[in-house]
Order: structure tokens, then sequence, then C-alpha cells
């Protein structure tokens, strides 16, 4: 009898049928998806509900929901005290210095890689800039001491006197840390979008390079006119996922890298490492989650703005 109302209600709305199908279809695919699904939904959306502690005084004696409300009095801890010109300051021109940064070295490793034809050697040095990206930013910022450190530093005992400069306190010095913590950053992250310039390379049609070679095109006029073009969309979307956490500053670099050192602090200092500060100082969550929700509202008002003026220029690269 089901089946019978099913096929009577395919025959009056093919629309339907068609639907019905391609569900059967990927059914497996489907329910391939649902782990995934669940892990997005409990670790990205779920927490969400937390918002709700920024607009409230939380007294855990009588839990999130009952606590007072006090509206956006958690958001003045921000803006009114003396840091805040600093830690914003640093926040955005790090960042814009990292995605620059990140974006040049790893379109570069991307094109040498791809011009690498021993396969064996091809999958060594992907392995190798990737590296970086796993490791645990303490380990990094212990392998940055054993290089500044001021007793036993390779920098301080071996490099410097071969150039014949004394030896420099590299953690009392803050002029340099500009310059340090940029370079751990490429060095850290340009590896992880390497790998995916690189798979957007190999996904050319070798055609093309083939028809430029005809043609005379040298290789520098081929990866000018054919390959940055054409891995152009992948570049501006990584590009805009990185302006969406431009309010977000990585807290193991920033805290980790310089060993909290407080002389460091006026080029050290960012939101992040601000708020864990605060936190533990004040103890109060209510505005560690003001800053949180603070750095995602700018982020996504500079991914729509991007984004509309990325589409402005050219609606085929734009993320949506």
């Amino acid at each position: 009898m089901e089946q019978a109302e099913t096929v009577q209600q395919n025959a009056l709305n093919p629309s339907y049928a068609r639907t019905w199908k391609k569900l059967r279809r990927y059914s497996v695919l489907f329910i391939m998806m649902v782990p995934g699904l669940l892990y997005l939904f409990i670790n990205n959306y779920l927490p969400m509900l937390g918002i709700v502690i920024a607009f409230k005084d939380i007294n855990f004696t009588k839990g999130i929901l009952n606590s007072d409300w006090i509206g956006f009095k958690n958001f003045e801890f921000l803006f009114k005290t003396t840091d805040a010109y600093i830690i914003t300051r640093n926040t955005l021109l790090y960042n814009i210095s990292f995605i620059i940064m990140n974006l040049i070295a790893a379109v570069t490793l991307a094109i040498l890689l791809n011009e690498l034809k021993n396969r064996f050697l091809s999958r060594f040095y992907q392995s190798a800039v990737l590296l970086p990206y796993l490791i645990s930013t303490v380990i990094i910022g212990y392998l940055v001491f054993a290089l500044l450190s001021g007793d036993s530093g390779m920098m301080n005992k071996q490099i410097l006197p071969m150039l014949g400069i004394k030896e420099i306190s590299w953690y009392g010095e803050t002029q340099y840390w500009p310059y340090i913590l940029t370079i751990v950053s490429v060095w850290k992250g340009a590896g992880h979008l390497c790998v995916i310039f690189l798979a957007a390379i190999v996904g050319i049609d070798k055609e093309y390079y083939e028809a430029a070679t005809v043609d005379g095109a040298s290789r520098w006029q081929q990866i000018r006119s054919i390959t940055l073009p054409l891995i152009t969309p992948v570049i501006t979307i990584m590009t805009l996922f990185a302006i969406g956490r431009i309010f977000y500053s990585d807290f193991g670099l920033f805290y980790q890298v310089p060993l909290d050192a407080g002389a460091l602090s006026s080029v050290t200092n960012t939101i992040d490492t601000y708020v864990y500060r605060a936190l533990l100082t004040l103890g109060d969550i209510g505005m560690s989650s003001a800053a949180g929700v603070y750095q995602s509202v700018v982020g996504f008002a500079l991914v729509i703005l991007s984004n509309y003026i990325v589409r402005k220029i050219n609606s085929d690269n734009a993320l949506f």
C-alpha cells in the first residue's frame, strides 16, 4: 500500500521523484556526512549559546541564566583601558603583515614545489614545509629560546661573534620582536597554505602549459599568465578566511614564544594575551567572553565587506 502511494506521488510530482531518487542514490554519502556535521554542530554552533555570558555579571551560585544582566558593561574594559590602543594596533598590524607574508611565501613555495619532477623530493619537501604547522607552539617557543637565549643561545654564542657583532639581550629589546614574530609566523603557517595552493596548481589542465610552450612562453611567463590567474580564486578565499580572524591573534605565538617577557609587552601584547592576563587577574569570564564576541562580530563584518569588494572587482573570485 505504501509503495503504491509512493509511486502515485512520484507520478503526480516529477520533481519529488527526482529528489527522492537522488537521496537514495547518495544515501551512503549523507550517512558519511553525519559524524562531521555532528562535530561541527557540537564544536562550533552549540557553544554560540554562551554569547549570553558576555552580557551578564556571572555569579556561579546563581548560574549563567539567572545571573544579573548588565548589558555592554563587560565590553568597557577593552575600550576604556589605557592599553586599548596598543593591543588593537598590535593585533591588526601583526595580522596584516602575517597575511601578506604568509601569502607570498606560500604561493612561492607552492610554485617551486610544483616545478620538482622528482616524486620523492616533492613529497619530502611537502612534508618538510608542513611540519612546523603541526608542531606545538610551546615547542616552537623553546626552539626560539635555544636560538635567542642570552646565556647559551646560538645567535649570541656562535652567529653574532662570527659577524663581529656584540651580544644582544633579545628578550629585553623590543625593536627586534616584530621581525622575529613575523618570521616565526611565516615559518609555522606558510606550509599549510602552501599545500592548499599546490593542490590548486596541480589541478590546472596541462594543456594550458603545452600551448604556452608551443607559443614560446618562458617558464616565468607561464607562471605569471597561467598559474597565478588560475589559482587566484583559491588565494582570494584563503585571504578572506584570514581577514575574518584579523582581530584574533595566535595566542601561543604572542605568549609562549616571547616567554611572557614583561619588557616586550608593548610589542607582544594583543587582544588575546591581554584578555588572558585580565582573566588570570580578575577571574571575570564575562569580560573574556565579551572580547570573544567583539572579535567575532568585527571579523564577520570584515569578511562581508571584503567579499563585497571582491565581488565588485570580480564576482568569480568572491566567497559568496
